[in-house]
């Protein structure tokens, strides 16, 4: 089969790989959708050590391949996470939803929280993408004072933060959510807290 055609065929497998693990940790599927993964695996294995001279073709191949490597490490540790009965974000990072406080009055992003951090307001999650990137960057400049050196990419965090606030939004009929960091025994976490 012609790369060209492979290239759709791995576009389309991501997408709905994305849909099938998605469905899993939501509870809807009970089994994680390990063939339609093999699939994948098998395309993207076919032209792993071919010499792919179109470079257009050659580098949409790299960013499908770079972009599936992303989110099976993610669904990898979603998958461990749950294993272990933990909650789970971005590269480690725990999500942990805490009780409602008191109705606030709505404020801008960043806030002060107490503590002295930063709260971070997402009513939104695909409108509130200047808060969300204010956020990411915040959790990057924590990262850096915690001496955590792994890389984390805004579509990964953006992605997290969606999954988080949507799943709080409609379980807890919140308002919106408030994220802020924390940093303990040199790991940043990400805490999200409802908003009603």
């Amino acid at each position: 089969m012609p790369l060209a055609d492979d290239l759709e065929a791995i576009d389309k497998q991501i997408r709905q790989l994305q849909i099938e693990w998605d469905k899993f940790f939501g509870g809807i599927e009970k089994k994680p959708p390990n063939e339609l993964k093999t699939k994948v695996e098998a395309v993207i294995r076919r032209h792993a050590n071919a010499e792919i001279r179109n470079n257009t073709e050659r580098f949409r191949y790299q960013t499908m391949v770079a972009k599936y490597n992303t989110l099976n490490e993610l669904w990898s540790k979603k998958l461990r996470a749950r294993e272990e009965g933990k909650a789970f974000g971005v590269h480690g990072l725990k999500a942990d939803v805490l009780p409602p406080p008191a109705p606030a009055p709505a404020a801008p992003a960043p806030r002060a929280a107490r503590g002295g951090g930063a709260e971070f307001r997402v009513q939104n999650p695909e409108r509130d993408l200047e808060t969300v990137r204010s956020l990411y960057d915040h959790f990057l400049e924590a990262r850096q004072r915690a001496g955590e050196r792994a890389p984390v990419k805004f579509e990964s965090f953006q992605k997290l933060i969606g999954q988080q606030a949507s799943r709080i939004l409609s379980d807890k009929g919140a308002h919106a959510v408030d994220f802020r960091l924390e940093t303990k025994d040199g790991k940043v976490s990400l805490k999200a807290k409802v908003v009603k």
